[in-house]
């Protein structure tokens, strides 16, 4: 597979969650949910064909498509590689990891699928299933690392694509600083919104947020940290830490549902929010760091992960039995006018 050509299709494909208008052009069916798409026709972009003899049909197993960003992730997926010739099968397990195990299960022992790509609702579930698939010589793309699926280091035919939340909170503090510095002279009084405990890299993201925050504005103090549950919750906590401390002047916040639940009991308040910076970017916080609501978002680039997923898995097709790599989610810090 060409990398350069790939990069300019993946240029050309556009954000994942508005992909759906390419599907009319994917082969692409949707188990569980009984919708089906014309057959592709090849291109020019089409990759070339496999080393092996397994076909050109991927199986894409998200954790359940009534999860708006697991709907336009298939959506992309199914757009992008259907304009690179292959067979895209989505699949829907409904948040149930039984269910899940059994959609993929079915779809290997079948021999329809020629690589499979899973964002696991329970890890721990899975690990049989890499074990048919590694056996099957089917290469797997499947979310986390290693040792959450009990193996050791890189496995032949499996590739594990993970958040990295140290970077990710480093850039959040480094964000929450500079609006600080640039805003409020370096001096300010700050809550963090913090994941809840058992969240995925919640400790490296909340380290790395607190040492970055110190190392860029010194003498910013954070006063109080709340729990972000969802959008309501956060409003009715931050606006209970307000009662108490009424001098608070920065949020930061470790997902988009806790920025802006805080947005919102500032709003309530009749409270001025000078620095108001979270991780995650999510198209409704993208709008709010436009109009300068916000002063920055640590965007998750969910888009290029899906181009750089499918690429791994096409290519890993071409020889099941090498390690697969370990992949990262991108981020980037977005500010008005970036």
């Amino acid at each position: 597979m060409n990398r350069r050509s790939l990069k300019r299709s993946a240029l050309a494909v556009g954000a994942a969650t508005t992909l759906v208008v390419m599907t009319a052009c994917s082969s692409s069916t949707n188990e569980g949910t009984g919708d089906a798409s014309p057959s592709a026709s090849d291109t020019a972009m089409e990759s070339e064909a496999p080393a092996t003899d397994l076909p050109k049909t991927l199986v894409f197993s998200p954790i359940g498509l009534q999860i708006p960003a697991m709907k336009g992730l298939s959506e992309g997926v199914q757009g992008y590689g259907g304009s690179q010739g292959w067979e895209i099968i989505v699949q829907d397990p409904n948040m149930e990891p039984t269910e899940q195990v059994q959609q993929v299960t079915e779809v290997l022992e079948s021999g329809r699928a020629g690589a499979l790509w899973i964002i696991a609702i329970a890890p721990s579930s899975m690990t049989d299933v890499l074990h048919t698939a590694q056996e099957k010589g089917v290469p797997v793309l499947i979310n986390g690392v290693p040792a959450d699926y009990g193996f050791d280091g890189a496995q032949a035919g499996i590739s594990f694509d993970t958040i990295d939340y140290e970077a990710g909170g480093t850039a959040l503090g480094e964000q929450t600083g500079m609006c600080i510095n640039e805003k409020l002279d370096g001096k300010a009084t700050v809550i963090y919104g913090e994941s809840a405990a058992g969240t995925a890299g919640k400790k490296e993201s909340d380290e790395a947020f607190l040492t970055a925050l110190e190392a860029t504005a010194p003498d910013a103090e954070v006063v109080q940290n709340w729990t972000i549950s969802d959008r309501a919750a956060s409003q009715t906590d931050v606006g209970t830490i307000l009662q108490g401390n009424p001098d608070v002047n920065v949020v930061a916040a470790a997902n988009d549902e806790g920025a802006l639940g805080a947005i919102g009991a500032f709003k309530a308040a009749g409270k001025d929010l000078p620095c108001v910076v979270d991780f995650g970017g999510n198209d409704e916080v993208l709008g709010l760091v436009e109009d300068g609501t916000m002063y920055a978002t640590v965007a998750l680039q969910f888009e290029d992960d899906m181009v750089q997923s499918f690429n791994t898995l096409a290519e890993m097709q071409m020889d099941p039995t090498a390690e697969g790599p370990l992949l990262t989610v991108p981020i980037k810090s977005i500010t008005a006018g970036s």
